[in-house]
């Protein structure tokens, strides 16, 4: 059995846009969870798995997704489920579940430029780990 210590971690922004990043490299793919806000919840789960691109060169990936009926939070979700697939080249499930009461166009922005920066450095986080 892998060894569940190895869970990665990290967390972007300020409350009530914080958002929190957990990633664990099985050494067959990627298994994480993002959730933030005033309410973690499960919002909706993404699998990226690697494929050769269509163009004939580099790779791409195809996804499957299972909102819960409601939710947004696969909007940001898919992203980095593709940035981890492809910078990786190995499957990647991410769920993700990130709410804020009253969210405004501005608390939606901040969460996402948080979950860009959290995405990016959890792809640095793993690599320097394999």
């Amino acid at each position: 059995m892998p060894d569940m210590s190895d869970i990665a971690e990290v967390t972007r922004g300020a409350p009530p846009h914080t958002v929190v990043f957990r990633a664990w490299d099985t050494s067959n793919g990627v298994v994480g969870c993002i959730t933030g806000g005033e309410s973690p919840h499960v919002g909706g789960v993404v699998l990226a798995v690697p494929r050769a691109s269509l163009t004939g060169e580099g790779v791409s990936c195809d996804c499957w997704l299972s909102p819960v009926p409601g939710h947004k939070d696969l909007d940001i979700a898919v992203p980095i489920a593709k940035l981890i697939c492809i910078s990786m080249g190995v499957p990647v499930t991410i769920t993700a579940g990130i709410h804020i009461d009253g969210a405004t166009g501005d608390d939606i922005a901040e969460i996402s430029i948080n979950c860009k920066a959290a995405g990016d450095a959890m792809v640095s986080l793993l690599r320097n780990n394999m």
